[in-house]
């Protein structure tokens, strides 16, 4: 089974808000070995989960983890997201798609904020 991982993000109308994602793909990529690790977008800029999706597919995925690169889960993680998984779902049968939990919930990740947000703050709060 060849799995890929798609790490996917809001999106915006600026194109340099993706920069930090994509840094953080490219760490991914260093650490994933040979495995797929793209980067998809819910609005504003592309590509589209579905077509990260079918690109993957096209290459060979038989597995797809959907990492929600969002701080919490909101209205689109529990309504849009699960919404769009079930049409890839019927589009991608042979498919099996994974939908992982929002980044930001993630303890090192709310570590790793406390932590920037003290260094950010300065010596006070060392």
């Amino acid at each position: 089974m060849t799995t890929a991982l798609i790490l996917f993000a809001h999106g915006a109308r600026d194109p340099e808000w993706a920069n930090p994602l994509r840094r953080v793909q490219a760490a991914i990529r260093q650490r994933a070995g040979d495995k797929a690790v793209e980067l998809a977008f819910l609005e504003f800029m592309a590509p589209t989960l579905a077509d990260c999706a079918a690109g993957l597919v096209a290459g060979g995925a038989s597995e797809i983890v959907v990492i929600p690169m969002f701080i919490a889960q909101g209205g689109h993680l529990k309504r849009d997201v699960p919404e769009m998984l079930d049409r890839l779902r019927s589009t991608h049968p042979a498919v099996r798609f994974s939908l992982a939990g929002a980044i930001g919930e993630h303890e090192t990740v709310v570590q790793a904020m406390a932590a920037a947000a003290l260094q950010a703050a300065g010596s006070e709060f060392a």
